[in-house]
This record gives structure tokens, sequence and C-alpha cells, in this order.
């Protein structure tokens, strides 16, 4: 079976999601992957200018901004499982 979203195909649960909500689900959660500290520092920065941004869409009345930025704000407190890349832990600096 396949999932539409807009009339762009999803390839998965969290692709349906990013595609219906329109929220970038690495941008406010962070990668799966390891990530420098500028890498890191700058999508903070980028999610942190989103979010804003939904904020004030949604102080102006739009309820779905409002839903979303809820939801970005939410999936910024969220840590997720980290997949070991070359024999590191991604993000801890710990050996595996």
């Amino acid at each position: 079976m396949r999932t539409f979203v807009a009339g762009q195909e999803a390839h998965g649960d969290i692709e349906f999601a990013e595609l219906a909500l329109g929220i970038d689900i690495d941008l406010f959660r962070g990668p799966l992957e390891f990530e420098t500290d500028g890498e890191r520092a700058a999508r903070e920065d980028a999610a942190r200018d989103v979010l804003a941004d939904l904020c004030a869409e949604a102080e102006a009345g739009d309820e779905i901004a409002g839903w979303d930025a809820l939801y970005a704000d939410a999936l910024t407190r969220t840590v997720p499982f980290l997949r070991t890349v070359r024999g590191h832990r991604s993000g801890t600096g710990e050996a595996a």
C-alpha cells in the first residue's frame, strides 16, 4: 500500500509525519548519526528560528502553526537513540 500526503509519497512513518505536519523531525530532535559541535549549533539555530516563526504565526491566529510549534518544541526535548558510528556511540564520545 502506498501513502501520499499532498501529492508526495511517504516512505515510512517518519516521512509521513514530516509531510503531514510540515516539520523536519531531525531539525528539532537531532539526527540519529554523529554531528559535529558546529553542525549541532547550526541545526539548533535554524530550529530556534523556525520555532519562533511558528509561534509568531500561532499568535497571529494560525491554529495549525500553533500545533506545529507545540510538536516541534516537544521534539527538542527528546533524545534520539544513537547509532554506533566508527566505534563510538554518536554524540557521547564513548567507545562502543
